[in-house]
């Protein structure tokens, strides 16, 4: 018997309808219905025509079927084009969205989930494709968080100091680049990176050391283990007591929090090397040191780097919450702390918003160092 062949998401039959374009086509004849039972000229505009843009394209979506990149083109063009026509017709009109609203909200929510989910199934040939497409995809799931949180938050008419829009933060972060630049060189290309480098070097010097002597090892992880463990919030006015208010007790507060990740991931990457290699390392008549360097060292990388990113995260955090409890009058920490007391919210949104892209380029240029430097690995070959 000869085996059926294998039926790829693109030569689906078009009669199959996908589950999001049914659902947005019910949307749109739902919310056609109850705008129609409304009162001309109350409420947003652009209701009408955001629902009929979200029906255009997803009778097109449809009639493309099997065409995955037009499918997807029709899909993205319909799906932030409704949300552009929904957001700026509720400007000026907070509070007084109705349900015809959000189902056209919602509509155009399932064309991009629909679109992103074609995208997903695409194996492009080409490593630059590969590449356009893995950034693609997250860019438009981002946007319709940003999106979806501008819309409910205009259109339920939330109180801004509660929970500003996204416009709103975006609208802060340009006026106060200068207070947010100073704020990030304190923080960030003082305190973490400082913090960071130390910790990590610790870290990595106290596991070899560890590996090399077994008494080490018994002693200092539960130590370390115990480090861990202590509290921020104690921590930090102890190192603002002994180094002051500057950055250096920040930076100090990321040593004791990136140095244990370090320390644990490092001694278990010493011994991931498997027995066969260390046999054959040691019928060379090969040293602790050669041994260490040639082959349980490269053998590390992944566990090392996996603490470095763990680590690009923690520090950050690290450095913010103890500018809580002292520091010059400029940090990202301070500026919170400062912001929430004036009830200036959106200010305090915006330090959120550029320390959480600090922490992403800082994760980022990590990940792509492990690229570089075990392009080796299995989980790098085949990602």
């Amino acid at each position: 018997m000869s085996a059926s062949p294998a039926i790829s998401p693109s030569t689906l039959p078009r009669s199959l309808l996908p589950w999001q374009i049914a659902l947005a086509l019910l949307a749109v004849v739902a919310g056609l219905a109850l705008q129609s039972g409304g009162v001309a000229g109350e409420g947003p505009a652009n209701i009408w025509a955001a629902l009929g843009l979200v029906a255009l394209a997803a009778a097109g979506a449809w009639a493309l079927a099997g065409r995955p990149l037009p499918e997807a083109a029709i899909l993205f063009l319909g799906a932030h084009g409704a949300a552009w026509l929904l957001l700026s017709g509720i400007a000026g009109h907070e509070g007084q969205a109705r349900a015809s609203f959000y189902l056209a909200l919602g509509g155009a929510w399932l064309l991009a989930w629909r679109c992103v989910t074609v995208l997903s199934l695409e194996k492009p040939a080409s490593l630059s494709g590969r590449r356009m497409l893995g950034l693609l995809i997250p860019v438009i799931f981002g946007a319709w968080v940003l999106i979806l949180w501008e819309a409910v938050v205009r259109g339920a008419g939330i109180p801004f100091l509660l929970l500003p829009p996204p416009s709103a933060i975006a609208a802060r972060i340009a006026a106060s680049s200068a207070v947010l630049a100073a704020d990030v060189r304190q923080t960030v290309f003082k305190a973490v990176v400082a913090g960071y480098i130390i910790g990590c070097a610790a870290g990595f010097v106290a596991a070899i050391a560890a590996d090399r002597f077994v008494f080490l090892r018994r002693g200092l992880l539960p130590i370390g283990n115990m480090a861990a463990a202590l509290p921020i919030i104690g921590v930090a006015p102890i190192m603002v007591m002994w180094f002051g208010f500057d950055w250096p007790s920040k930076a100090a507060v990321v040593v004791i929090m990136t140095f244990f990740p370090m320390l644990v991931n490092t001694v278990v990457g010493l011994s991931a090397s498997g027995h066969m290699e260390r046999d054959l390392m040691r019928t060379y008549a090969s040293g602790y040191w050669p041994t260490l360097f040639k082959l349980r060292l490269p053998a590390a990388m992944p566990f090392i780097f996996n603490a470095l990113k763990i680590n690009s995260t923690l520090a950050l955090i690290g450095a913010i919450v103890a500018e809580f409890f002292g520091t010059p009058v400029v940090g990202m920490g301070f500026r919170i702390s400062t912001e929430v007391g004036r009830m200036n919210i959106d200010m305090v949104w915006a330090e959120i918003a550029v320390a959480a892209l600090a922490g992403t380029l800082f994760y980022g240029a990590v990940a792509l160092a492990e690229r570089a430097v075990t392009f080796w690995h299995p989980s790098i070959r085949g990602g």
